[in-house]
């Protein structure tokens, strides 16, 4: 079992248990980090839905995303991962929503270099924060980016969210 699977689980066990929901938006994981939690058995308890907002505009259109967040911030940024993950908790219904932005590469996005990633967590009392992915992980980080191919980035992407729900769910 790879570590994405085997955080899904565990990510997926700890809502079981406390009877929550999680749904997601994602951005440059185009659907990775709900592809892992459906790949345990059972996740459609806990697993709501979600969106892949690759396109900016679909930030806003289908996760509601504030179009002056984007025009301000843009879409790799802590306040856009915060309210991808607002969006996705609102509009899937679920307890917990979590957001995945950034740039994955090759190349540099808007200014933005590749490696960073923001990921947005939506809390029940429906308080949210976004985390720099590069500052969660061992995983070839440097300077808060997370620093390898694409694949890899993405991936780690993944692998820092479950470790992030399973911090926030076992507080």
């Amino acid at each position: 079992m790879n570590d994405n699977v085997e955080g899904a689980q565990r990510v997926i066990t700890a809502l079981k248990r406390r009877g929550e929901t999680l749904a997601a938006c994602e951005s440059l994981t185009a659907g990775l980090y709900m592809a892992s939690l459906g790949d345990v058995p059972g996740a459609s308890a806990v697993l709501t839905g979600g969106f892949v907002t690759y396109a900016t505009s679909l930030k806003h259109d289908l996760a509601g995303v504030d179009q002056s967040i984007l025009d301000e911030f843009g879409p790799v940024s802590s306040e856009c991962a915060v309210a991808m993950a607002q969006g996705a908790r609102i509009r899937c219904g679920a307890s917990w929503g979590v957001s995945l932005t950034g740039v994955a590469g090759p190349d540099q996005q808007a200014g933005h270099p590749v490696g960073e990633v923001w990921i947005g967590i939506a809390s029940p009392a429906g308080q949210a924060n976004a985390y720099r992915a590069g500052d969660l992980s061992d995983l070839g980080a440097k300077d808060g980016l997370l620093v390898s191919t694409r694949p890899h980035i993405r991936s780690a992407a993944v692998r820092c969210a479950h470790e992030l729900m399973m911090r926030l769910l076992t507080v």
